[in-house]
């Protein structure tokens, strides 16, 4: 894996600073996480108590998505934008659990999750993990080397998991998304999960605010309508545009499963 950097200066590695992924990974019970994380990690708990177990149905949903692309769907190729730390049941393995031959990407832009990719290359013998870093603001960059892994005159599977929201730009969002999109060819998906304000309101809005003063990534919540625009001249797979813990969610004995402040959609493209 080929990642070249200018030399110079050491690269700022921003542990001072609250890291959206590195706090994810602190709510997922990880390792991979530092003092500006847990605090931060810890403020946004007070102010929304259940954050972790958002944190959690978003990845239960890449979970359900990704068995249902690899599996019903019959996707070999998975492009996944803003993966994140490591954690259990990454695209790859899933994936490859279900088809072995599955050919993943992962993308991040984040030097610590860089550290981290090793572990993610270890994919099946029959299938291709490969890592790249990139930022999602250069979406022809990334269709450019991740041509190098898959095939995209076959359909792929675009994963823009927990990672949109921090396009704080609705229009330039917008157009990153149709970019990708429209570089993907008949058949192929597209899964994003987003923060919303719609389930805790002011507190998400507040958590936010104090994430980006103590130096955080920008961040913005969206709705349920603006989440599904970007969605649009696609198919959209039922039950739509919900809250992570209910997409195509696994019948419980205690009934349906709280809304948490993920929302999220897989569509089709025809």
């Amino acid at each position: 894996m080929d990642t070249p950097r200018e030399s110079g200066a050491p690269r700022d590695l921003g542990l001072d600073r609250p890291h959206s992924a590195r706090i994810w990974n602190y709510w997922l019970g990880g390792k991979d996480h530092h003092p500006a994380d847990r605090e931060a990690g810890e403020m946004v708990k007070q102010l929304i108590p259940g954050i972790v177990e958002a944190a959690r149905a978003d990845r239960a949903f890449l979970g359900r998505a990704v068995r249902h692309l690899a599996g019903e769907a019959g996707i070999r190729q998975f492009l996944d934008i803003g993966t994140g730390l490591p954690t259990a049941d990454n695209t790859h393995e899933v994936a490859q659990r279900i088809a072995p031959e599955s050919r993943v990407v992962y993308v991040d832009n984040d030097p610590i999750v860089l550290a981290h990719a090793r572990a993610l290359l270890a994919g099946t013998p029959e299938g291709r993990t490969q890592y790249i870093e990139a930022d999602l603001r250069d979406p022809q960059h990334i269709l450019r080397v991740a041509a190098q892994t898959l095939d995209f005159t076959e359909p792929v599977a675009l994963m823009l998991l927990g990672i949109l929201h921090h396009i704080v730009d609705d229009a330039e969002a917008g157009k990153i998304v149709r970019e990708l999109v429209d570089a993907l060819p008949s058949g192929s998906y597209l899964a994003i999960a987003h923060a919303t304000a719609e389930v805790h309101g002011e507190a998400m809005h507040e958590a936010m605010r104090r994430f980006m003063e103590r130096g955080g990534t920008p961040i913005v919540a969206r709705d349920r309508r603006h989440l599904a625009t970007f969605f649009d001249g696609l198919e959209l797979l039922e039950p739509g545009v919900v809250s992570c813990s209910r997409w195509r969610a696994e019948a419980e004995p205690w009934g349906e499963p709280d809304e948490v402040s993920q929302f999220c959609g897989v569509a089709r493209k025809p």
